[in-house]
């Protein structure tokens, strides 16, 4: 058995200015969103499409607030609404914790979307080459919310050597945030990133993210404590795993569009 080792949320204090862990790691996501990006400009295929280092810096701002404010409307609606609309003040406490992955990503595609009407790039195109940027950031957020002691996982036995003791519950569970870290976060950008170092027609990397994430987060979600169940029928489904279904269909109608273009090009390029 581990205990959560509880860690203070709070960094370190300025003042009267109190530093959280939390938003330490989503500064961390930002600076590892650059520093990977600046990697991938390196790509011969990456570079060839004209991509610069003023393109990654711009895009970081537009896709900071994307995935503040996505992030958060997404919490709020997805999750939890009527503890919201009842405490309309909390939504605006993001340094407390609660951003919703895909209320984020939403709020990422819009934010691109507007910054490539101002580049001049479609919006798939800057999807493809941001989308093996983001996993590690993710993962970086889900370790702000482990030390947070946020998100538990579901009932874990005994004799299962990390089954966690998590603060304020009074069974052994998985430490959810951590298996969504490694498989959600770090797996995804391996295959991800090895995917992406060669070329690949439009469409088929941000396909890749959306089917791999959606089957990551789907499968994570069964040792996590879900936020609210859906039953059809037989079957029940937490809600991560109904908003990730979406994004599993999404990305296989991504790869399939993308391949089958490129198909019909090379049988008739002209």
């Amino acid at each position: 058995m581990l205990i959560h080792p509880m860690p203070d949320p709070i960094a370190f204090s300025l003042g009267p200015l109190a530093v959280r862990w939390y938003g330490l790691m989503y500064l961390l996501a930002f600076v590892m969103f650059i520093a990977l990006g600046r990697v991938r400009l390196r790509q011969p295929h990456v570079a060839a499409a004209g991509w610069k280092a003023e393109d990654l810096d711009d895009m970081l701002f537009y896709g900071v607030l994307g995935v503040v404010i996505g992030g958060r409307l997404g919490e709020v609606l997805f999750y939890h609404p009527a503890y919201y609309f009842s405490h309309p003040l909390e939504i605006f406490a993001v340094w407390k914790g609660g951003m919703s992955f895909h209320g984020g990503f939403l709020g990422v595609m819009a934010a691109m979307w507007l910054w490539g009407r101002k580049a001049g790039r479609p919006l798939m195109e800057v999807m493809d080459f941001i989308a093996p940027l983001v996993p590690l950031g993710y993962a970086a957020g889900r370790i702000g919310n482990f030390i947070n002691a946020e998100l538990p996982g579901r009932v874990a036995d005994a004799s299962l050597p990390w089954a966690m003791k998590w603060p304020g519950v009074d069974h052994l569970v998985h430490p959810s945030p951590i298996y969504q870290a490694l498989v959600d976060g770090v797996l995804l950008f391996i295959i991800l990133w090895l995917f992406a170092r060669k070329p690949r027609p439009r469409l088929a990397v941000s396909g890749m993210f959306s089917l791999l994430y959606g089957c990551a987060r789907f499968f994570t979600e069964y040792f996590r404590t879900p936020d609210y169940e859906v039953h059809i029928g037989s079957l029940t489904i937490s809600a991560g795993q109904m908003l990730s279904i979406p994004m599993i269909v999404l990305g296989l109608i991504l790869l399939l569009t993308a391949y089958n273009k490129r198909r019909r090009y090379a049988r008739n390029p002209t």
